[in-house]
């Protein structure tokens, strides 16, 4: 311990790339099934060579290297403990002083936070409920190198919003959930609509279509940021759409590489790219998935949907998504179709949010242009749930940015 009467628990300097042999990278104690879940998620997108997620906690973790070696980073789960601190304390005795300590906790409290990281040298605290998304971005930093981590955590994030059949709705949610994250969560967002044909998408939020988008795909070189700026239509102070509405007889000739560089340019610009994108055998298509940090699958409650929700669901994750695909079951309460518990019950797995079935709502606001989430009522809640889902907002709060709520530590 250093003479100074505090402990450290880490070092000031950066994790090493090499030390006793059979160290493991990172090694976790977590005490519940959903935040090792999250946590799981989150180190797969961080990409350690290698780490070991198991149940427990602090005093665990104390047992554990008692028998063997420190891992370079060591992920404790300090909820329901009565003294923390102590248990922290303890833990610095058995650990190598070079090892970095990352603490997860069911407290949002400030001071908390401080004598973690402060008095004894915590690298990062986070609270529950953990996303995986949050996980990537704040523990990233200390476990993969620095140039690694900045390289996947740089620009907006890419939310890419899929109808697993015809009609299921994923356009309107897209619509809503850009319109709600530039409105109520106060970000920058740009709704991308793929389909250059349709110009649904802007529609939706009563903003214009133009040539750009085809222009952009086509001739990548021509590509600036006075350009970016000439096809982003602006919906409100903080929204733009880019949507296209091509004749049917033409048939677009996308140049190689021009999906990434448009996604790219547009991600230095906004915090949020939500992307309505097909899922149909189409190369542009399926770039925009790949790309994606969050895929957002919307079904209905029925039994073809749930037959094509499970096809969609096992397409291979994209290298950049830090947690599973999100499943939207719209349409809850349709006449004559599925219940939620049907619904997972056929999918073996949970439905992430349901929005409940109000035609009257969505379709009232799609004549007059005007997003249906604006008024209070079950369509505005589940489009908040949803924004809660891709970490955009707290689980508390459905008006302030997720990220900025972590004791402004957070980067968004």
């Amino acid at each position: 311990m250093p003479d100074d009467g505090t402990t450290q628990l880490v070092a000031d300097a950066e994790p090493p790339v090499s030390g006793r042999s059979g160290r493991t990278q990172v090694l976790a104690f977590v005490t519940d099934a959903e935040s090792e879940a999250a946590l799981r998620l989150g180190l797969r997108a961080i990409g350690p060579e290698d780490f070991i997620v198991q149940r427990g906690n602090t005093r665990s973790a104390i047992a554990s290297m008692k028998r063997m070696p420190t891992p370079r980073v060591l992920v404790v789960d300090i909820s329901g403990d009565e003294q923390p601190m102590s248990a922290l304390i303890a833990l610095s005795e058995v650990v190598e002083p070079d090892v970095r300590v990352l603490v997860i906790g069911d407290r949002q409290d400030v001071d908390l936070y401080r004598q973690l990281t402060r008095t004894l040298g915590v690298a990062e605290y986070l609270y529950k409920p953990l996303n995986a998304e949050v996980v990537a971005q704040l523990f990233g930093p200390f476990i993969a190198p620095a140039s690694v981590s900045a390289a996947s955590m740089q620009g907006g994030r890419i939310l890419a919003i899929a109808g697993v059949c015809g009609g299921a709705g994923a356009t309107t949610l897209a619509a809503n959930l850009a319109w709600y994250l530039a409105t109520e969560v106060k970000r920058h967002t740009v709704l991308l609509d793929a389909n250059l044909r349709t110009g649904t998408a802007a529609m939706l939020l009563g903003a214009k279509t133009g040539g750009g988008l085809r222009l952009a795909l086509e001739t990548p070189k021509r590509v600036d940021d006075l350009f970016m700026e000439r096809i982003a239509e602006p919906a409100s102070d903080r929204l733009a759409v880019i949507a296209g509405e091509e004749k049917l007889t033409e048939r677009p000739m996308i140049a190689e590489g021009a999906a990434q560089q448009l996604v790219q340019r547009l991600r230095q610009r906004y915090n949020y790219v939500v992307v309505d994108v097909p899922l149909a055998p189409i190369v542009w298509y399926g770039e925009l998935l790949e790309m994606a940090r969050q895929r957002v699958l919307v079904m209905e409650p029925t039994l073809q949907a749930v037959r094509d929700a499970l096809r969609a669901m096992a397409l291979p994750a994209g290298a950049h998504q830090t947690r599973q695909s999100l499943i939207v079951l719209n349409n809850l309460g349709t006449p004559g179709t599925m219940t939620r518990h049907q619904v997972e019950a056929a999918l073996q797995h949970k439905v992430d949010v349901a929005v409940p079935y109000l035609p009257r709502v969505v379709n009232q606001a799609a004549t007059m242009g005007t997003p249906a989430a604006a008024p209070r009522g079950g369509f505005r809640t589940g489009v908040r749930d949803l924004a809660q889902e891709v970490g955009a907002v707290g689980p508390v709060s459905g008006s302030s940015g997720w990220l900025r709520r972590l004791f402004s530590r957070g980067t968004a």
